[in-house]
């Protein structure tokens, strides 16, 4: 059987065996700062060197002996130290019964003098305040909804007008909530892109030449198939220019379709391309111009495209006359027939908007023509809409005899209830 070498255990404090390889990478504790145990430091005595004492498993059973037996020697201690505190415990709970038993002194005490309590009365324009304050916070606390603020409104209108939005309550897209501030806006700004009586500023052409561009212009809405807000912003680029510029008479047209081609890319998804709008012009302008023209309108109104047009009162005042459809188509088709002609310039969009419900209720024997509601929502009463009720009223009864047709035939078809067939008021014919 092979015997094993057995190695010499190095004990701590002697010298290194340099020969032992493992020896040479064995630092000493006293190398990484603990001083305090390294001989010949200055305060510090020299320790004694260790003894050789082997670790054998005799010593380990014997540690672990002594250590039970420590163990059990301080719980005996606890328990020693437990009862000690329970009797002294006990002694102080039977000193305290006899020092119940003993009489106590009566000690006398002296009766308390009154206090003289001084009430002061709050402010009068403090508890108001309050009052205010207490109030004001429970209002802030309400939760408040669309239809709240729906409800309010219709309270504060009379007891005759109608609630038109209430419909919309739930439709996100009528914005039921904001409507009413978004026309009182509208109708605060609307001066601002009003087109001006222009014509006397205009050398070379005339309220005729204006009015058989505008009946061209319908011509070609109704065949691009465009939106009523895309010819109501047309004519209104045009106007604005014409207040501005001089124009002469062989740019006419081609101011016209440049607005439309404008207005088209405002309003419309799918707006005309230049050759098309090209084309309907039979080629007497090319591409070129129309496109150093609609540089020429942006520059001239700087940009200035977000305006409040007379459709855009028209949506809202219709509404508020509770229509039906040939109610509506009249509406339009009065309007329509005022766009073609000069002297409703000196109206403002709202006023002729309103004025062209006003003037449908009378041609079509509504009664009563003006309500409630209606002055609630336009903001004009009857008196006020007279003038330019009337102007519509004598636009339409000359509008058989001209040769401007294109609105006529617009309006003279089934699908849009013939309106432009009815007979005007007679009250609404004499002269504005």
């Amino acid at each position: 059987m092979a015997t094993r070498q057995v190695l010499h255990q190095q004990v701590r404090g002697d010298p290194v065996d340099v020969k032992n390889a493992a020896a040479k990478n064995r630092r000493a504790l006293g190398d990484i700062g603990n001083i305090a145990s390294i001989a010949g430091v200055h305060g510090v005595k020299p320790l004694q060197p260790p003894a050789n004492r082997p670790f054998t498993r005799n010593f380990r059973s014997q540690l672990l002996e002594n250590a039970q037996v420590g163990a059990a020697a301080n719980k005996k201690k606890i328990n020693v130290d437990k009862a000690s505190s329970v009797v002294d415990l006990t002694k102080k709970q039977e000193g305290v019964k006899v020092d119940q038993k003993k009489p106590r002194a009566v000690v006398k005490r002296q009766p308390l003098k009154p206090i003289e309590v001084i009430v002061i009365s709050p402010d009068t324009n403090e508890v108001v305040k309050a009052k205010e304050k207490k109030q004001n916070d429970a209002a802030l606390k309400k939760k408040v909804t669309y239809s709240s603020v729906l409800d309010a409104r219709s309270k504060a209108a009379s007891s005759k007008t109608l609630d038109i939005d209430s419909v919309d309550k739930d439709n996100d897209l009528a914005a039921p909530e904001y409507v009413e501030d978004m026309y009182t806006f509208y109708k605060e700004v609307e001066n601002e892109s009003k087109p001006q009586m222009y014509m006397h500023t205009q050398p070379e052409i005339n309220e005729k030449m204006r009015s058989i561009l505008i009946d061209w212009l319908v011509e070609v809405h109704i065949k691009f198939d465009l939106s009523p807000e895309t010819l109501y912003l047309t004519i209104n680029l045009i106007d604005r220019f014409l207040s501005l510029k001089t124009v002469p008479r062989r740019e006419l047209q081609l101011l016209g379709v440049s607005a439309l081609l404008i207005a088209s890319k405002y309003e419309e998804i799918w707006p005309p391309q230049v050759n098309d709008l090209v084309y309907v012009t039979d080629n007497s302008y090319t591409n070129k111009q129309i496109l150093v023209m609609e540089k020429t309108i942006l520059g001239s109104l700087e940009w200035y495209l977000t305006v409040p047009t007379q459709y855009v009162f028209l949506v809202r005042f219709i509404k508020a006359s509770i229509p039906d459809p040939e109610m509506e188509n009249m509406v339009h088709f009065l309007a329509e027939l005022g766009l073609m002609h000069h002297d409703t310039l000196m109206f403002c969009p709202s006023m002729l908007a309103a004025s062209a419900v006003y003037t449908a209720r009378c041609f079509l024997n509504r009664t009563p023509a003006w309500t409630d509601t209606l002055k609630f929502h336009t903001g004009y009463s009857e008196f006020e809409l007279m003038n330019s009720s009337k102007l519509l009223a004598f636009i339409h009864s000359r509008a058989g005899e001209s040769k401007l047709r294109a609105v006529l035939k617009k309006y003279s078809k089934p699908e849009r209830s013939a309106v432009a067939l009815v007979s005007p008021a007679k009250s609404l014919l004499s002269p504005p």
